[in-house]
């Protein structure tokens, strides 16, 4: 998930050959007041002319506290809704947000002509009353497609003290400061059929501390991370896609509990050493699903016989 300035037009057609699987045209905080009227110009124009082939094409408009975010929704939606995806509404705290913004989607769609509900929402954590009210948040519109965290804002709101975003806290020695939020993403939006997407590495030169905080998250379960930098870009489609060996073993798994169970109707073998059942099935699709969208070719195949 790449971050792009919508004030920066060298920045936005770079974006367009990056390998990434969603990039988001920012109008908020990497854009400076005075640059927002002359970013949403550039937004719109890059929708409509640029080439976006395999991408999901996103706009993050301003939070809802400020004076620019009904502009920034009209102006982006009726001048190349066509060509978008989705929209993030960012430091959401509550779900009438979602509700206003869902709203004047179908407004504008109706207007415009557009199919109503097939631009989505991603709604974006950023402090401790988004994160008590989440479940809401998540359920609030059938537009909802994602939760993202976004930690400098959360962290600051919380008093949480650091400068690095995203590290743990000079002081924290015991587990891990951030799990608790990160699991109350995660729930929330499996609960209501979501991906969740963990929130961005400032430190944009340090590649290996990058990759170890989005191995934190794709540990526990999550979709993606936001990235700042075609620096991080390959290390986290490194980090999020499975490797050779458990790709391998998902779909032998997937393999063997499909033949034991409707050649020899069996709902428990044995594996090598492994016994199988419907909830390793379960597992071995998360892991198949990654692998396959990786682009991973097997190596290995299922023989009865072993």
């Amino acid at each position: 998930m790449l971050a792009v300035p919508g004030s920066n037009p060298r920045f936005l057609e770079k974006a367009q050959g990056l390998p990434v699987d969603e990039v988001f045209l920012d109008l908020e905080d990497s854009v400076a007041p005075m640059a927002k009227e002359e970013a949403r110009k550039n937004v719109v124009t890059a929708l409509r002319e640029g080439d976006w082939t395999g991408k999901t094409r996103v706009v993050r408009v301003n939070d809802l506290s400020t004076q620019w975010t009904y502009r920034d929704v009209i102006e982006v939606v009726e001048g190349a809704g066509a060509h978008l995806d989705c929209l993030i509404l960012p430091k959401v705290q509550d779900s009438t947000e979602i509700v206003w913004l869902d709203t004047l989607l179908t407004q504008i769609e109706r207007t415009m002509g557009f199919e109503v509900g097939r631009i989505g929402i991603e709604a974006q954590i950023e402090n401790a009353r988004g994160l008590v009210n989440v479940d809401a948040i998540a359920g609030a519109s059938r537009r909802m497609e994602a939760l993202v965290f976004g930690p400098a804002d959360f962290m600051a709101s919380v008093n949480m003290r650091t400068l690095v975003v995203g590290e743990q806290p000079p002081g924290y020695t015991e587990g891990d400061a951030y799990h608790y939020i990160l699991m109350r993403l995660l729930m929330a939006a499996r609960m209501h059929d979501l991906q969740v997407v963990d929130g961005p590495y400032l430190q944009i030169k340090d590649v290996d501390g990058f990759r170890r905080v989005a191995r934190r998250a794709a540990a526990l379960g999550f979709d993606g991370k936001w990235v700042l930098h075609p620096l991080q870009v390959d290390a986290a489609n490194e980090v999020f896609s499975p490797g050779q060996e458990d790709y391998d073993h998902a779909e032998l798994i997937l393999e063997a509990y499909e033949y034991y169970t409707t050649v020899e109707k069996r709902g428990a073998v044995m594996l090598g050493d492994e016994m199988i059942d419907e909830a390793s099935r379960k597992m071995a699709l998360v892991i198949a699903a990654k692998g396959r969208a990786a682009g991973l070719a097997r190596t290995r195949t299922f023989s009865p016989e072993g």
